[in-house]
């Protein structure tokens, strides 16, 4: 699922039980939400949803590869990656239905 498709499937959803909300609405909540996850990872957060999962920063340590065209040894430096770990209500969902 896309973000645009998220999108629509919470209009054709909210809309339908609350009609004073516009599709306009629905759409600033939904991209608020998603930036402010990104935010809290930027600043180096945490953002914990219960039941759903929670979002990180994991810290990768530098480390020596190797090119796969030419066979050379170089050397990957360390990098701040994001994960999510699911939630034990979303990954009981998932493995029941």
């Amino acid at each position: 699922m896309t973000r645009s498709e998220l999108i629509e499937a919470l209009i054709a959803k909210l809309a339908s039980k609350n009609p004073q909300l516009t599709a306009k609405d629905i759409e600033l909540a939904a991209i608020t939400i998603l930036n402010e996850i990104t935010n809290a990872l930027v600043k180096r957060g945490r953002v914990e949803i219960r039941g759903f999962g929670s979002f990180g920063i994991n810290k990768r340590p530098p480390r020596t590869g190797r090119n796969p065209k030419t066979g050379e040894t170089v050397m990957v430096p360390a990098k701040e990656i994001p994960y999510f770990k699911a939630g034990k209500e979303l990954r009981e969902r998932v493995d029941h239905d």
